[in-house]
């Protein structure tokens, strides 16, 4: 009697991530933050960046342009994996590096996973991992998604610098509040949280080589500084820079931002010291 082997189909290849591909030259991979996309969190820097590099900006299943892809077990191996695909795509194999938030783990694991690809890293406000706080923060986050204003109101709290909320004029207070509660949410938020959640790459930072920039915002109280210090310590000859700001300095400490960014990619602050800060206005 023959027996007729049942063959198990191969997986299909992950769908290309939509992305922004913007400016020309030397390729700058972007990966963005939980709950954000290419546009939410790069957004207001894509213009410089893309005066110096290539910019490739993908967006996450289930953020920005990218659709959500229900039931995928997303992890930090598929999306460093198909972030590179990206730059792949856009004719750019090697390239340097930006993670913010989640997209830091994101990003550390690119270049430990595809040693030779990157030529250079910068962390933004990163997740390095075992965090019992973040693990606890992003629950509430995904559970406080079907309640807009309680949503807003724990973003508030959390994503935002205390300086600068508590700065606002009760108008623009209340003008964001609004806005952060009418703001959807992606259908890919629940997945990305738990994924910054759980995520964890303290045991493979001495294995990054290439130039690292660690940029850790102060007054973060969703990421906190302690994750920013594990990556920066654990990565060999990485430098500190500080930003006094919450978890989204791009809103809060734009122009900063933006001089630490270009200026690493360019080399022009080369011989800043190893650890700077950049003061509150």
């Amino acid at each position: 009697m023959t027996t007729t082997p049942v063959l198990t189909p191969a997986p299909a290849a992950a769908a290309p991530l939509a992305r922004t591909v913007r400016g020309s030259g030397p390729g700058l991979l972007l990966a963005h933050g939980a709950g954000g996309s290419a546009h939410d969190n790069w957004g207001p820097l894509l213009d410089d960046l893309a005066a110096h590099r290539t910019v490739i900006a993908p967006d996450y299943p289930g953020s920005g342009d990218s659709p959500d892809e229900p039931g995928t077990p997303h992890s930090l191996d598929e999306l460093a994996d198909r972030l590179v695909a990206a730059a792949d795509e856009a004719g750019r194999p090697g390239f340097d590096l930006a993670g913010y938030s989640l997209g830091a783990a994101v990003a550390v694991r690119i270049a430990t996973r595809h040693p030779g690809r990157v030529r250079s890293l910068l962390l933004l406000a990163g997740v390095a991992g075992g965090s019992q706080r973040l693990r606890l923060l992003a629950g509430q986050a995904v559970a406080l998604t079907g309640h807009p204003a309680l949503w807003a109101d724990h973003s508030l709290a959390t994503a935002f610098g205390r300086t600068w909320v508590d700065a606002l004029p009760p108008e623009q207070f209340a003008g964001l509040r609004a806005a952060l509660a009418a703001t959807p949410v992606p259908a890919g938020f629940r997945w990305q949280f738990e994924l910054a959640a759980r995520a964890d790459v303290r045991a493979e930072l001495a294995r990054i080589t290439v130039p690292t920039l660690v940029v850790s915002t102060t007054e973060d109280g969703l990421v906190t500084p302690e994750q920013h210090r594990a990556l920066a310590q654990g990565i060999p000859g990485a430098r500190l820079a500080e930003l006094s700001a919450g978890h989204l300095p791009m809103v809060e400490r734009l122009p900063e931002l933006r001089d630490l960014m270009v200026g690493f990619l360019t080399g022009a602050d080369a011989s800043r010291p190893a650890v700077s800060r950049t003061a509150a206005a």
